[in-house]
Order: structure tokens, then C-alpha cells, then sequence
């Protein structure tokens, strides 16, 4: 998902080499000769072992053999376009919700609808965003009547943590785990935390430290706001309530300073800040539980802070696993794809080493509710993916450049200088002009792909 501007550039490739992906020879990435299935990866240390310790129980169950392929995260996306492009394509490999299109539009995925009816998987079990993420009806990504073409490895909801110790120490309620604060209580709490420690006349400990491109949709979506009308066709990102979310996240920094400055975050960003125990509130996904769960400090999760609609807000992420279009083992690649998203042990293994939250929705209740749930509340990731949580708003369109464009320019903004309205004025023509692009290449590699 961090890498947005990269997976258009894999687009623009799966599209410039799809009538290689789909007449190609069929042996994609597999070594069909002996039965050996190709699963390519990515991931650190933790998700590498989980992943090789459920595919030598795959191996154990099934007989058949799997070759891992794993790149760290920065390099995932350029060794699978050179394998698209080489013709070798993993016959399972991670999917991107934001290629998906690129992906089927270009021959590269297999619908694999029927072949996991057949296998009786019982989809009802399996969070509807994460099955849904990766349908697509030819027109629209998301809608539950699409074709399946990928199934989730898993869903990312993006929450909000707060240090529990840092709260308890400087006298403040602990945030209810249930009803939300509205921005402007939390704002307050921001403001009583941020402080000078050391008294040595600079602010050592801030309230939050938040980053505009993984943040600010909390904010504009819990104020009414979007960046797109429901079809897609139109950018809405001029609007007053778009406005004052970004003014206030502006002002968190500039006006409010409960924030690290830049020059501050420079010297040592908010992530590590957050982790130094300098940081009250800041964002916790499920990948992040591993590393949190060992900090000198208690933390925990509450709902994000509401706006003038009075619900929280926040995006969820997610990947798929696909499975190659042109793969030799096509029974053995779905086999694969479905054990590794929905089957109940291989889910624990991956949910055991703390690199994400259940697909199954009876494991992950379970998960939540456990006596020694660290952090406490970890209802919250549920909560989100059932209540609140929505895709990131480039999730499902063709190309990300559009979305890009607003963060572009954005810094004036941010530093006080430009007014949020002003901004978003002068904006939104230029990301209208890319939505139409990308919408337009979506019809061009439509039609060609279903070209004889």
C-alpha cells in the first residue's frame, strides 16, 4: 500500500506485456515437471518463518511440494514485474488490492470463483472486506457480485493506540474502549501530555505525531468527507468538510503544537518517538502487535477520535493471494491460495506470531476475547473491520496517481503557510484530470483483455 506511485508503474508494465502473460507457454513460475508449486512473498524475519511452518504442514497434508519464494518489502514489487515480464510468473504470489485491475485486465490472475466454491470453503467465515477486496465485476473492485480473483492473506485495520502508562502517570481517564472522544476532547488530553520533561525549556513529550498520508482519512472521512463520490467518476476533496478535517490536522502541529515539529521529527521520527515512550497516541496495526508487545511501556487501542458526524473513521488494508493465470498446476495453486487464507491451523500459526489478525471470523472472536490478549483491547481491530474501517481510497481504482497528487503539494499546508480550503481549491482540477486518466485506462485494458 506505501508504495502506490511503484504499483502503477507495475501496472503500466502488466498492461504493456499482457498478451505475453496470457499466451504464454503455461509453465509460469512452477516447476511442473516434478509438481512443484512457486509461492513468492514478502515479508521480515517473523512473517517468514509463520509462512514456511504452514506450508511444510500444507506439504505434510497435501503432498504437494511448495518453492518459497520471499523478497523483503521494498523489493516485492520489482521482482514480480520482472517475473510478469520474463514470463515467469509465480504460480501464487501476494496481490496489491490497488493492481488488481492491472492484474486481470492483463491476463496475469486467475478467476478462480468456481475453483474455491469446489472446494468448499465456507466464504460466510471470512471477513466480507477481505473477500470483497478482491472481486471485481469488470466496472467496479469491492462489490460482493464480482468475480473472486484473489483471496485475502489478510486485513489490515489501521487503529489508534495510546501509552497507557504515559495517561496513568500524568492523571488522565484512560480513553473508553467503547465511545469514542470527539476531536475536540481529544485534542485537550493532546495538550495536557505535551510537555517539557527535563525542564530544560524544550518540549520533550508530545500528545501524538501522526503522518498525513496514513492519518488524515481518519479525520476527513469521521467529518463527512471523501475523496471521491461513490462511483469513482468525481473528486470530492473541495468540499468544507474535507476542509476542516485537513485544518485541523494542520493545526495539530502548527497551532496547537502537540506535535513533534519537522525539525524534530527529522531528528528522530514519530514511529520511534512513539516506541521511545515520548508519544501518547499513535497509529497500531496488526503488524505492528510483535514489536509493540515488547516496549518498556503499556499500551493499548481505542477508537479513533470523531468529527462532525460523530462516528470514528479509519482505512483497513489487505492483500491478496492470487494465483497465476498461466500456472501448470492450477487445482494444486488454488489448493494452496485457499489453505493459506481460510484454513483454521495454518491461520493460528500466522495469527501466533503476531503478524495479523484472523481471516476467520470465529478465530479471530476468539483471538480477541483471550484472557491474555495483548494489547487488552483487541476488540478494536474487529470493531473496525465490522463497524468503521473502509478501503484506503485508491484501494479500488485502476492507478493511485490521481490520490498521489494530493500529497504532492500538500506541505505548504502542513507548515501553516497555505490554507487547508486554498489548497484543495487548487488540487482538486489536477486530481479530477488523473481520475479521468485512470478511469479511462481501466475501459482501454478492459476492452483489450477481452479482445480475441
Amino acid at each position: 500500500m506505501r508504495k502506490s506511485r511503484l504499483i502503477a508503474g507495475i501496472a503500466a508494465a502488466l498492461v504493456a506485456t499482457s498478451t505475453l502473460a496470457a499466451c504464454g507457454s503455461g509453465a509460469g513460475g512452477s516447476s511442473a515437471e516434478d509438481g512443484t508449486l512457486t509461492f513468492m512473498f514478502r515479508g521480515g524475519d517473523d512473517e517468514k518463518k509463520a509462512y514456511q511452518d504452514a506450508i511444510d504442514r500444507f506439504t505434510e497434508d497435501t503432498g504437494v511440494k511448495v518453492k518459497v519464494i520471499v523478497t523483503d518489502a521494498d523489493q516485492y514489487a520489482t521482482k514480480l514485474q520482472a517475473a510478469v515480464a520474463g514470463n515467469k510468473v509465480p504460480d501464487v504470489f501476494y496481490v496489491e488490492q490497488g493492481s488488481l485491475q492491472s492484474y486481470v485486465s492483463s491476463g496475469v490472475l486467475m478467476d478462480i470463483t468456481d475453483e474455491v466454491a469446489e472446494q468448499g470453503v465456507d466464504l460466510d467465515n471470512i471477513w466480507p472486506y477481505g473477500i470483497d477486496s478482491y472481486r471485481f465485476d469488470g466496472t467496479l473492485q469491492g462489490t460482493p457480485d464480482g468475480q473472486l480473483y484473489a483471496l485475502p492473506k489478510d486485513v489490515g485495520p489501521m487503529a489508534l493506540g495510546y501509552n497507557k502508562t504515559m495517561l496513568e502517570e500524568a492523571g488522565v481517564e484512560l480513553p473508553d474502549a467503547d465511545e469514542p472522544m470527539t476531536r475536540e476532547d481529544w485534542l485537550k488530553v493532546l495538550k495536557k501530555v505535551t510537555k517539557d520533561t527535563d525542564g530544560d525549556g524544550e518540549v520533550d513529550q508530545w500528545g501524538t505525531g501522526l503522518n498525513v498520508n496514513w492519518t488524515l482519512q481518519s479525520f476527513v472521512w469521521s467529518n463527512g468527507g471523501d475523496w471521491t463520490n461513490d462511483d469513482r467518476t468525481q473528486v470530492t476533496v473541495d468540499t468544507p468538510e474535507f476542509a476542516d478535517a485537513l485544518q485541523f490536522f494542520a493545526d495539530l502541529t502548527t497551532k496547537d503544537k502537540v506535535t513533534p515539529d519537522p525539525e524534530q521529527a527529522a531528528t528522530l521520527d514519530t514511529y520511534q518517538r512513539f516506541m521511545e515512550g515520548q508519544i501518547a497516541f499513535f497509529p497500531v496495526g496488526p503488524w505492528d502487535v510483535s514489536t509493540y508487545n515488547d516496549l518498556d511501556f503499556d499500551y493499548d487501542l481505542m477508537p479513533w477520535p470523531t468529527g462532525t458526524t460523530g462516528d470514528p473513521a479509519t482505512y483497513i488494508g489487505s492483500l491478496g493471494i492470487g494465483v497465476s493465470n498461466t500456472t501448470a498446476l492450477p487445482e494444486d495453486a488454488v489448493k494452496l491460495a485457499t489453505y493459506l487464507s481460510t484454513d483454521e491451523t495454518a491461520q493460528q500459526t500466522l495469527v501466533d506470531a503476531n503478524i495479523q489478525i484472523p481471516n476467520r471470523i470465529d478465530t479471530a472472536e476468539q483471538w480477541a476475547t483471550a484472557e491474555d490478549a495483548e494489547p487488552a483491547n483487541r476488540q478494536e481491530f474487529l470493531d473496525i473491520i465490522e463497524q468503521y474501517g473502509r478501503a484506503m481510497p485508491a484501494a479500488y481504482t485502476y492507478s493511485p496517481q490521481w490520490y498521489d497528487e494530493l500529497f504532492v503539494g500538500i506541505q505548504p499546508v502542513l507548515d501553516g503557510k497555505t490554507p487547508a480550503a486554498d489548497y484543495l481549491a487548487e488540487v482538486q482540477p489536477r486530481m479530477q484530470e488523473l481520475l479521468d486518466q485512470t478511469n479511462e485506462q481501466a475501459e482501454q485494458a478492459a476492452a483489450a483483455g477481452s479482445a480475441p
